[in-house]
């Protein structure tokens, strides 16, 4: 995050937003500035790839679907946007020690023993590593004793578009990203790669909730798709993974999408025009 930090301090709020008197690596002026910068890239991000999807991608033949809300879309969009400042709050703290140099993100790939392919390495372990993190963590917020309070929200949405991809409750947002932030403490990862992957998860939490279920067929069992995030919306206690369904099936939660399976939403939707 300090590299986009530093651009915006160079661009923006240095020569017209801050005094000039104000350094640029002030712990307050970094907070505030990680505040602001975070919170305008999660709406960038989330209103631009969700309209994209919403327009191109999501069918709205499923907005006719029985369990489809009343005034959806605009629920889903509000509550988003009254929870990413307050996802943010944490985010911001972890960004903060990233920039003041505790994480292992690193410049230039010459800072690497690996190279390139410990760039590529990197951006494989990541997502399995986040993959297998938000797995347990989605499950465990399935658990009574957590899922009402926190959860639930998310479930509101049984036929969701892509606008339910950030409607969470701010406390679930967070702990489902925890893995991505996390990383770089653990593992080094270049600082380019890590905002590209970034934005990566973020466009893929709004695909799984597209509404679109195509997937080429060698994959349809191995990739955590909007057919099988469809059907953890619909049936509950399966199909928690993010990307793969590898952890799904370790943990005994995986179920073969009824989208494939000619018992998906669309074809609900069919049954009931034929009728």
């Amino acid at each position: 995050m300090d590299l986009v930090l530093d651009a915006a301090d160079r661009h923006l709020l240095t020569p017209y937003v801050y005094p000039t008197g104000w350094p640029e690596s002030e712990p307050c002026r970094q907070l505030l500035s990680l505040f602001v910068i975070t919170n305008l890239g999660a709406l960038a991000l989330y209103l631009l790839f969700g309209t994209l999807s919403y327009y191109f991608i999501f069918d709205h033949e499923l907005k006719k679907h029985p369990q489809f809300l009343e005034n959806q879309v605009r629920r889903e969009i509000v509550y988003a946007l009254r929870s990413l400042p307050w996802i943010s709050v944490p985010t911001v703290a972890l960004f903060f020690a990233e920039v003041r140099g505790y994480s292992k993100l690193y410049d230039n790939i010459e800072d690497s023993p690996y190279g390139w392919s410990g760039v590529f390495l990197s951006m494989l372990s990541f997502l399995f590593f986040t993959d297998m993190g938000i797995y347990w963590i989605h499950r465990a917020l399935h658990h009574k004793l957590l899922y009402k309070r926190f959860h639930k929200p998310h479930h509101l949405w049984k036929i969701a578009t892509p606008f339910a991809s950030h409607a969470f409750h701010p406390v679930d947002g967070f702990m489902q990203s925890l893995p991505y932030h996390v990383y770089p403490f653990l593992f080094p990862l270049h600082k380019v790669t890590y905002l590209g992957l970034y934005i990566f998860v973020n466009v893929w939490t709004i695909s799984i909730h597209d509404g679109d279920y195509r997937v080429p067929c060698l994959l349809r069992h191995v990739i955590n798709g909007s057919a099988h995030h469809t059907d953890h919306h619909l049936y509950f206690d399966y199909n928690y993974g993010q990307y793969f369904t590898l952890w799904d099936k370790i943990g005994g939660s995986y179920k073969s999408p009824t989208a494939f399976e000619g018992k998906g939403p669309h074809d609900y939707l069919r049954k009931l025009r034929e009728k």
